[in-house]
C-alpha cells in the first residue's frame, strides 16, 4: 500500500541537493493562480489512463492532459494560457520546452507513486519545469542507492519547482496519498520530448 502523507502544509526539508533542484513559491500572484487553475480544471480534456503495474493494468489515480508540439503521442496544440507559462519558465530553466502534461489531482486520494521520468522519451540527464495551482500538495524525493535520504518540498499555489539535469538518474519523486482533506490542484510538468513513445 502506498504511504499517505502526513507532513505540515508549509515548510521544506532541510538540505535539499540545490544542484539538482530548485524551488520558486510565488512565480504567479493569487489572482492569476486561482484564475488557471478554475481554467485548467473546466477546458482541459482530463482522461484517466491505464498505467501497468507489475503484471496488470491499473487506473492513474489522477487526471492527465498533453500538451505540446506535433509528437508521435499526438498531443493537443498549446492553448494560450499554457503558451504564457510556458514562456515564462523558459528563461528559468534555461530550456525550449516542446510539451507539457498537466495532472489534476482531485483530492488526497489521488497521486503518483515512487517513479523517476523515461530516459528513452526524454534523453540523458532531462531538464524538466513544474508548476502547481490549486492544493499545496508534498513533492517527497529519494535516493535510489540509498532510501534514508529523503526530502520534501510543499508545492504552493503559483509555485515552479526545476527539476535539474541528474536529479532523474539518482532520485525517485512522488506525490503521496494524504490522510486529510484535499482541495484540487493542477499541476504542470514541462518537457523536452527527445523520442516518440
Amino acid at each position: 500500500m502506498e504511504q499517505l502523507c502526513f507532513f505540515p502544509e508549509a515548510g521544506q526539508s532541510k538540505g535539499l541537493p540545490k544542484e539538482m533542484l530548485e524551488y520558486m513559491p510565488g512565480l504567479f500572484s493569487n489572482e492569476e493562480s486561482d484564475y488557471l487553475l478554475e481554467k485548467f480544471i473546466r477546458e482541459s480534456p482530463w482522461k484517466q489512463r491505464l498505467q501497468k503495474m507489475w503484471d496488470k493494468e491499473v487506473l492513474t489515480p489522477r487526471l492527465t492532459a498533453w500538451y505540446g508540439d506535433r509528437l508521435e503521442e499526438d498531443p493537443i496544440p498549446w492553448t494560450p494560457e499554457l503558451l504564457m507559462i510556458k514562456a515564462k519558465v523558459e528563461p528559468l530553466a534555461g530550456v525550449e520546452f516542446n510539451s507539457v502534461l498537466l495532472n489534476y489531482y482531485r483530492d488526497g486520494n489521488d497521486s503518483v507513486a515512487w517513479h523517476s521520468d523515461k530516459e528513452n522519451v526524454l534523453g540523458k540527464r532531462p531538464v524538466i519545469a513544474s508548476v502547481s495551482f490549486g492544493q499545496v500538495r508534498s513533492f517527497d524525493i529519494r535516493n535510489k542507492a540509498d532510501h534514508s535520504e529523503q526530502y520534501s518540498v510543499r508545492l504552493e499555489h503559483g509555485s515552479f519547482l526545476l527539476m535539474k539535469a541528474g536529479l532523474q538518474e539518482a532520485f525517485e519523486h512522488r506525490i503521496a496519498k494524504s490522510a486529510r482533506p484535499m482541495k484540487a490542484r493542477v499541476n504542470l510538468t514541462f518537457r523536452v520530448v527527445k523520442h516518440p513513445y
